[in-house]
């Protein structure tokens, strides 16, 4: 697959009692395809991967992919916690159909260099699905080590890319050094978008692309046309929304936004609670800006 430009990891809308809500999805999926973007991330951070279980997870990567009919990319996030877990999850994917498979660095117990890279190793080697390596140190406690990402991706075919949620530039810097010209380095945080596309990255998964996908999208053509002047002002929109977003809570206030945008964004599961009132009004007020 070509994996560039811009990906949502979008939400998984749940009813008010925690069940997950089929026809939101639909709706939902069918606003981000209109949008422009240039595939779904499922299953995702955002998507509460976490809480989902391994049925409730081939539900949801099961209606995205009949929602989409082909029309964009959709790519499975499958990591847990463990190797077989994470293989097992895996296969499952890929025998609905994804593209690709998101995965996650093992989080929970602290891991050694070694634990890292053989835990990739053996889903590599296990599943014959086109891979990104995801590094999201504010939920997993640690980077994944450049050097595995080097070594990972001349190894292994199946690597076909790496999400960086760091959110350093230094590190997007090298990780495009190690490995740019291999697999498709991609920028896991907003304010890092343009400047990633800039230093040869392939594009960016971004949960902001739930809110305001299209905006996303015109940046990554702007910056495509060589309009550098037209993506840096939409590098600065987006900035700003995204940081109003991520102070009150990634995951509530990105269904919230959704809700108010007249979209079936939904509730967050439990222990996850909805925006109170205050801090709705001020999202209210930002998207009116936007």
């Amino acid at each position: 697959m070509k994996l560039e430009g811009i990906f949502v990891p979008h939400v998984t809308p749940f009813k008010r009692n925690g069940e997950i809500n089929q026809e939101a999805l639909r709706a939902c999926v069918q606003f981000w395809v209109k949008s422009g973007l240039h595939g779904l991330v499922t299953c995702g951070s955002n998507g509460e991967a976490p809480y989902l279980s391994r049925e409730e997870r081939k539900k949801v990567i099961e209606t995205v992919i009949d929602e989409t009919s082909g029309k964009v990319p959709v790519i499975a996030g499958t990591g847990t916690m463990s190797t077989w877990e994470t293989i097992n999850f895996t296969k499952d994917a890929k025998d609905l159909g994804v593209d690709a498979a998101l995965i996650v660095t093992p989080f929970y117990f602290k891991l050694s260099h070694k634990e890292v890279c053989e835990h990739y190793k053996a889903i590599l080697e296990a599943v014959e699905l086109p891979i990104i390596l995801y590094s999201v140190p504010k939920f997993t406690g640690f980077h994944l080590d450049t050097a595995i990402i080097s070594q990972l991706a001349s190894e292994y075919e199946n690597v076909i890319g790496v999400k960086d949620s760091g959110g350093s530039i230094g590190r997007i810097t090298e990780i495009t050094r190690l490995v740019g010209d291999k697999i498709s380095v991609l920028a896991g945080t907003a304010d890092l978008t343009l400047p990633t596309l800039v230093l040869r990255g392939k594009g960016a998964v971004i949960s902001v692309a739930n809110v305001i996908p299209k905006m996303c999208s015109i940046l990554y053509e702007a910056f495509k046309r060589g309009n550098y002047e037209e993506a840096s002002k939409l590098q600065q929109r987006i900035t700003c929304i995204n940081e109003t977003l991520m102070r009150h809570g990634q995951l509530s206030a990105i269904k919230s936004a959704l809700n108010l945008l007249g979209l079936p964004g939904g509730y967050p599961r439990k222990p996850a609670l909805p925006l109170r009132e205050e801090e709705e009004n001020e999202i209210k007020s930002l998207l009116k800006l936007s």
